[in-house]
């Protein structure tokens, strides 16, 4: 069945219904742009995103050795491979369906205008022949009724006696006249009819269907490249999901190599100090206290030259001359004089060159770090070292290849550098050494840190030397002690945040001294000095709340006096003023203030 036999006489809905499918085809590729640009804008906000959310790049990149880290940037590296085949189904609907769909429309358009003009014209000729026809006939039915007409009139006239022969052979020419037009136009109108007859049905027979027939191919063609169309959209689609399935396999498998333990692993190894954790605190019977205190106000007064003690353990009257590790803090300007040193000698990233400023265990991770890094350096150095060693030999053996002169420079410099990176390496291995043979027995600084009263003590039951080992004061049998020894030792604890000392105000005075003190000193007895006076100012750049025995909360902006510098545990001693009298003193996180020291 066709458009041509069953739809003869449906030409207008026919151009109308093929124009509506042609233009039906123009929205689907509308339709295909619009999809592709949003494929792209899709890709492009993929690609911002996946830059928005990229780590950004340190020194150290700390946080990559985490799975959950390395875990995300799989997956940002996946949604970047996403964005891209996103990138590939815009372009090939772009090449394949849309160009397609604008040839095809383009084509349709073509055949259904010519199709339409020729239909037109077949249509016009029987039109036109159709009119011939009628003319032919009105022509016919005049020339009848005249020549019926001038019968009648001749029969009148012959009938007639009273009119003369010649006006009755007059009437009878003209009836014979009129009857051959009659008989002319007859057979023009038969042939005309004739012809009409035979046009009509060529027309709707063969040449309308034909038109007709036509435009059926060209509707059937339009829906045939649609359906192609549509399957090769999801083909595009189709090509890609391979690939997107890999990428999600990939987010999966990368998100299955997430281990948590290993991460809590990690941070261990990252964050471990190889402090032990702080005993337990004395119990201070109040009751007791004029006894027993008054009694160890002689013994220190006697053992360490201070003036005597009150019932809680303080001076009565302020420190005319601090000793020991008090002599450290002589003064603002002695002090402004240590940081200018430390700071000396920093290393770039801020660190002392010897590590000495990291709790031990992290200490330790340095330094083998620091060993492992210059062993590579001296291989390096090495190898080219050998390198113009064996260039100048060739040059020794054939002058022609070149001068061994030329290379005496650069064979000098090497050595220079290696014997360095060796001595530097030897250095570092003894340091590594150093803390490998340490026993990791201290306290943690901070823990180490009593409030009491407003004030900081510490106690005197044992003093931690620089390598990490707790001694106890001995004196001999004949109740002599050991002032080089304790001096010493002293001396290597404040230099070295490790052990939990460094530049503490509240180390026993008199211990660097030389002091008389031969007796073990009692876990119980905390030792208070006079206030101590402000190092600078620090204002607060974070809100802290105080969460732990020694802290003081602050408020963001808040300004407050610097009484201790940090000792290498992220932790400064602050004041803060109360009132007229009055004032609190405690610990805030160094990270959380901006510090400026007097000069």
């Amino acid at each position: 069945m066709g458009w041509g036999i069953e739809l003869w006489d449906q030409y207008e809905n026919l151009a109308t219904h093929t124009q509506k499918g042609i233009d039906f085809l123009d929205r689907y590729g509308n339709f295909i742009r619009d999809r592709s640009a949003i494929e792209v804008e899709y890709a492009g906000k993929l690609r911002r995103l996946v830059k928005n959310y990229q780590p950004k790049k340190s020194k150290e990149d700390e946080e990559n050795e985490f799975s959950s880290f390395q875990a995300f940037k799989c997956v940002l590296k996946e949604v970047a491979d996403l964005a891209g085949q996103r990138e590939v189904v815009a372009e090939n609907l772009q090449l394949q369906v849309l160009q397609g769909i604008s040839l095809l429309a383009k084509n349709l358009r073509d055949e259904r205008k010519k199709s339409l003009n020729d239909g037109a014209l077949r249509t016009q000729n029987l039109t036109s022949q159709i009119a011939a026809l009628e003319r032919a006939k009105r022509n016919y039915e005049k020339a009848f009724r005249e020549a019926e007409k001038s019968i009648e009139s001749y029969q009148k006239a012959d009938a007639d006696l009273n009119l003369s022969r010649a006006e009755v052979e007059k009437q009878r020419n003209n009836m014979n006249i009129r009857c051959g037009q009659s008989e002319d136009a007859k057979n023009e109108y038969a042939n005309q009819l004739q012809k009409t007859n035979k046009l009509q049905q060529t027309h709707f027979e063969t040449s309308l269907p034909e038109v007709f027939n036509r435009l059926q191919e060209l509707d059937e063609k339009r829906t045939r490249g649609l359906k192609e169309f549509i399957k090769g959209a999801a083909d595009v689609e189709s090509a890609v999901a391979p690939i997107i399935a890999r990428c999600l396999e990939g987010m999966v498998k990368a998100a299955d190599a997430i281990n948590e333990k290993e991460d809590s692993l990690k941070v261990i190894e990252k964050y471990q100090s190889g402090f032990q954790p702080p005993g337990d605190l004395p119990f201070e019977d109040l009751s007791k206290a004029d006894s027993d205190t008054s009694n160890n106000s002689q013994n220190y007064t006697s053992t360490s030259g201070l003036n005597h003690l009150t019932a809680k353990g303080t001076t009565t009257n302020k420190l005319k001359k601090r000793v020991g590790l008090f002599g450290i803090f002589a003064s603002n300007k002695k002090i402004v004089e240590a940081c200018i040193q430390v700071k000396n000698n920093l290393s770039t990233d801020g660190m002392k060159e010897d590590f000495s400023d990291l709790p031990p265990t992290q200490r330790r991770k340095k330094l083998q770090q620091k060993v492992q890094e210059l062993q590579q350096k001296v291989a390096q150095e090495q190898a080219a070292s050998e390198g113009l060693m064996k260039m100048k030999g060739v040059y020794e053996a054939n002058s022609l290849l070149g001068d061994p002169r030329s290379v005496e420079d650069q064979l000098n410099e090497s050595v220079n550098k290696l014997d360095k990176l060796r001595m530097e390496l030897q250095r570092y291995q003894k340091l590594l050494d150093q803390a490998n043979s340490q026993t990791i027995v201290q306290h943690s600084p901070q823990a180490n840190r009593v409030i009491h009263n407003g004030q900081r003590s510490s106690s005197l039951s044992s003093y931690r030397h620089s390598n990490g080992s707790n001694h106890d004061h001995h004196h001999d049998d004949h109740g002599d002690d050991h002032p080089d020894h304790d001096a010493g030792s002293l001396s290597s604890s404040s230099a070295s945040p490790e052990s939990g000392l460094g530049t503490s105000h509240t180390s026993l005075p008199g211990s660097g001294q030389g002091s008389t003190n031969d007796q073990p000193i009692n876990d119980e007895m905390y030792f208070e000095a006079e206030a101590l006076p402000p190092l600078g100012t620090c204002k607060a750049l974070y809100p802290f709340d105080a969460t732990s025995e020694g802290s003081i909360p602050m408020s963001e902006g808040e300004e407050l006096l610097v009484i201790e510098l940090d000792q290498g545990d992220g932790w400064t001693r602050v004041r803060r003023l109360c009132g007229p009298n009055g004032w609190e003193e405690g610990f805030v996180p160094t990270s959380y203030i901006e510090s400026t020291l007097y000069a």
